[in-house]
């Protein structure tokens, strides 16, 4: 079953204020949802966006664009198949390189919609940096040194108890 989702001006500006964004311009899900193996649910699909951040280094904002695969597997709480993976003694063996750990839903009903946040949420990069932006270092480690005479790192010493 084909779903998608665009978000409205309220959702984009709640969706910025939670993800600490200046703005959310546009998001939108298409997604599929079909059945996967016995009782299960497969969510593929895209998410995008284009967002507004503040840029790491000059403060000021940045336009960016999210596109992010969807690929879940959702199974009801009592599945077999949920456990799959686990070994003797309760250990989990996991794949790193593997796909995901299946999602685990109770009802009848998948929030696609919260899916699709968590993965817009997974694409906003959390160190947006303006092209050409560069720290530059602005104190020298010669010019560390307190006002009343000496470095940080004497008056550190000076703190500590003596052995």
């Amino acid at each position: 079953m084909p779903v998608e989702i665009v978000a409205d001006q309220e959702q984009r500006a709640e969706l910025a204020q939670i993800h600490g964004l200046e703005r959310v311009d546009a998001l939108s899900a298409t997604l599929m949802v079909s059945p996967w193996k016995r009782n299960g649910v497969k969510v593929t699909g895209t998410v995008t966006a284009d967002v507004v951040q503040t840029c790491v280094v000059t403060l000021e904002p940045l336009e960016s664009h999210i596109a992010e695969d969807v690929e879940t597997v959702f199974l009801p709480e009592d599945s077999k198949l949920g456990r799959e993976g686990f070994g003797l003694g309760g250990e989990i063996v996991i794949d790193a390189e593997g796909p995901d750990s299946p999602e685990i839903f109770s009802g009848d009903t998948i929030d696609v919609g919260a899916l699709a946040e968590e993965f817009f949420g997974l694409g906003i990069d959390p160190y947006p940096r303006k092209r050409g932006a560069d720290v530059q270092r602005t104190v020298e480690p010669k010019e560390m040194v307190q006002e009343n005479g000496g470095s940080f790192a004497d008056k550190l010493r000076e703190a500590l108890p003596k052995k």
